[in-house]
């Protein structure tokens, strides 16, 4: 992903007419002219910047509004396909499947996210489950080092913590 931006697809608006009165009629209520316009609308990707973080990015600061807005559309892209667009993880995320893997765990205040430091979230995030564990344990859970940069990676934890109450903020080691 380049960091700074996302291509995004253009969206074809419908053009409305902006006359009053009944309808085939101009302003003055006279006939309008039998032969319609064309208008020929194409959409082509755009690429837009994503919000810019000002200063130097260290750590997962909750209470910085750019740096929660940059994340929540880094999580959305990245994340919210296993861990969900609401942040409530896959069902049964507690029980290992028929393969040995547990599903993707919430990252709200029911899951057990808040239970780890910011260190060991970004860790995780970068390298994945399986490198950060080691001796052979199982996971889904990709590292995102080569997708995301660590300022985009912190961007992420950011609006994830935003998003617990502030009880379970404070309870989050340190």
């Amino acid at each position: 992903m380049k960091p700074g931006t996302i291509t995004l697809l253009a969206l074809a608006f419908t053009l409305i007419p902006m006359g009053c009165g009944p309808p085939g009629r101009g302003e003055s209520g006279q006939a309008l002219s039998s032969a319609t316009p064309t208008v020929e609308v194409t959409a082509t990707p755009t690429e837009v910047s994503l919000p810019q973080i000002e200063g130097p990015v260290d750590g997962a600061d909750a209470s910085n509004p750019q740096l929660v807005a940059l994340g929540e559309i880094l999580y959305q892209q990245q994340c919210a396909s296993c861990h969900g667009a609401e942040l409530e993880g896959q069902p049964n995320w507690k029980i290992r499947d028929e393969n040995g893997f547990l599903p993707a765990p919430p990252h709200d205040e029911t899951g057990h996210t808040w239970h780890h430091p910011d260190e060991q979230l970004f860790e995780i995030t970068k390298i994945g489950t399986e490198a950060f564990v080691g001796r052979g344990y199982r996971s889904n859970m990709i590292g995102f080092g080569d997708q995301l940069d660590d300022s985009e990676i912190w961007a992420v934890l950011a609006y994830i913590k935003s998003r617990w109450p502030a009880r379970i903020q404070n309870a989050q080691p340190k």
